[in-house]
């Protein structure tokens, strides 16, 4: 009888396994480097703004040593010229 043990004996099952560690991990990368993007800019400018909230995703495209500077030493209207609010499909 193939059992539950077995299974997880599988070069199949490995490899999903592998896969899900992998893309638990980058996903939980991901979200903390947010936390950090996102504590920064409420200790610097306090609550989050629509404006400021809109630019979040934008300023995570940018690997860390560039984004971190610039969140610790540019005003809010510095960060809102250099991420100018994206155009809406249609405008």
């Amino acid at each position: 009888m193939f059992g539950l043990s077995d299974l997880k004996q599988t070069r199949v099952y490995q490899e999903a396994l592998a896969e899900g560690e992998e893309r638990g991990l980058e996903r939980g990368l991901q979200e903390g480097e947010r936390l950090v993007v996102e504590n920064l800019l409420r200790v610097r400018f306090g609550e989050l703004d629509s404006q400021i909230q809109a630019i979040i995703s934008r300023i995570l495209q940018l690997p860390p040593e560039e984004f971190t500077p610039l969140l610790l030493h540019c005003s809010k209207q510095e960060l809102l010229k250099r991420f100018p609010p994206e155009k809406s499909p249609g405008n």
